[in-house]
């Protein structure tokens, strides 16, 4: 039977005061009740205060089984992680041709405008999946660059030779402003506080929002590259980095209006991207199926390199927490990456998607979205098995401690082997093996060659054969 019910808030301090004795006969918490018994007084949790503490006894030798159940928590955490992977959310439609461009917009989580080939812009809604704007025949032919201004406004170059300036909250078919060059535009990127943005082509052009021809050329004396992908430091944003089809990789300040440093590579570079949180560390994604990290302080050799596709590196991006980044290639998987491993720690891939030309992370690392050649922009998770929706704490604090007892135990034997297996296309599968038997096959007869005295000099590494020349 319930106990009567009381004015606690005035009868608990007279109880105290004219019969404390009644707080020592018992004072234990009831599990099922939710209340605490003083005497014949029930009183909820609520209002008791801070529950008991509990003592433990945190000696190794009063627990000899607590490393083996970790561990058995720890697979099945492995086996849950894999159990509830399913990174794809859905398809952003609407584009007749290819995608080969996409932009986010700074401080904004659910837009994101894509380009194709068809010439046509479309600026999506995340949440609802919808189109926001949409602009048909932006540009005659390809739209090779796509970047949004600060002040929310959008940039758009095309090989029309023409760059394009959009209101993004209207859905005017006119542009704001028409910038027109002498060739066609590969890229375009916009400085982080002037009104000023950069566009590659032949050469790097400097532009003022407000002026119809540049303001400044960005050339190397001796270069005949072909500029294909630029974009300006996130702390130093003056420095414009830029790649080119003369496999060169070039540093620019645009203050003085010269190139400072310059790389020749011994494959092209398809794409690059500047750490958000380390400003002096820069990614390249190249067409010999790797990507490279370097430290524009000493550009001499790659600082890591990243290997596991089995076909040219078309486009990168680093999450905004500057830990992760994710890769697309021609390989038609997008990869994930963490900075200080070398392998990738998730490939996702899907039966209808062919290259990938464009990826780009969520202004809140939550989510990655890529642009292929079926004319698809698709959206999916960083994290495969994570739950979309509301989360509760509890839900949260169980995740991450899963994912801490993961890490941990992730050498052992049966957590690694379930932690790393990913199912890939068979022909992803067969040319991965292909590729490692043609680098062990080339490892061992440099190493037979170097044995007999038919090569001199010291062996080299293969990240010290990157880099060709460094020009000043």
């Amino acid at each position: 039977m319930p106990g009567p019910s009381f004015d606690l808030n005035g009868i608990i301090p007279s109880i105290l005061e004219t019969s404390p004795e009644l707080c020592v006969v018992i004072a234990r918490r009831n599990p099922y009740l939710s209340c605490i018994k003083i005497g014949r007084i029930k009183i909820p949790s609520a209002l008791s205060g801070d529950p008991t503490p509990v003592s433990r006894n945190l000696d190794p030798l009063t627990h000899p089984f607590a490393k083996a159940r970790e561990r058995a928590r720890a697979l099945n955490a492995a086996k849950l992680d894999r159990m509830f992977a399913k990174p794809f959310i859905g398809s952003l439609d609407g584009h007749i041709d290819g995608v080969y461009s996409l932009a986010k917009r700074p401080g904004v989580l659910n837009l994101i405008a894509s380009g194709a080939g068809d010439g046509g812009i479309i600026v999506h809604d995340l949440p609802t999946r919808s189109k926001l704007l949409r602009f048909p025949g932006a540009h005659k032919g390809v739209v090779s660059g796509l970047c949004f201004t600060e002040d929310g406004r959008l940039l758009s170059c095309g090989v029309d030779r023409l760059v394009k300036l959009w209101d993004g909250m209207t859905t005017s078919d006119e542009p704001l402003v028409t910038f027109s060059g002498s060739t066609a535009f590969n890229a375009v990127d916009h400085h982080r506080s002037d009104q000023l943005f950069a566009t590659g082509s032949n050469v790097v052009h400097i532009w003022d929002k407000n002026k119809s021809s540049p303001i400044s050329t960005l050339s190397f004396p001796t270069s005949t590259e072909n500029v294909t992908a630029l974009k300006f430091n996130w702390s130093e944003s003056s420095v414009l980095a830029t790649t080119g089809t003369d496999r060169t990789f070039t540093l620019y300040d645009i203050r003085t209006a010269k190139a400072e440093r310059r790389l020749v590579l011994n494959f092209r570079c398809n794409a690059l991207s500047w750490n958000p949180t380390f400003p002096t560390r820069i990614l390249l994604a190249s067409e010999d199926h790797n990507l490279y990290t370097f430290d524009v302080r000493n550009l001499s050799k790659p600082t890591a390199a990243y290997r596991g596709h089995v076909a040219a590196v078309m486009s990168c991006d680093w999450s905004p927490t500057g830990e992760e980044f994710a890769s697309g290639g021609w390989d038609r998987t997008l990869r994930i990456w963490r900075e200080q491993e070398r392998t990738s720690r998730d490939i996702y891939h899907g039966k209808r998607m062919q290259r990938i030309f464009a990826t780009t992370y969520t202004n809140d690392s939550r989510f990655i979205l890529t642009g292929s050649d079926d004319g698809n922009v698709r959206m999916w998770k960083a994290r495969a098995s994570e739950r979309l929706g509301v989360t509760h704490g509890r839900d949260v604090a169980a995740r991450q401690y899963r994912d801490k007892l993961r890490e941990q135990w992730k050498h052992d034997t049966e957590v690694g082997r379930i932690n790393r297996r990913r199912y890939l296309p068979k022909s992803v599968y067969r040319a991965a093996q292909t590729k490692t038997e043609m680098i062990r096959a080339r490892q061992d007869r440099e190493g037979r060659l170097r044995e007999s005295g038919a090569k001199e000099g010291e062996a080299k590494t293969e990240i010290s054969k990157v880099v060709i020349q460094e020009q000043e």
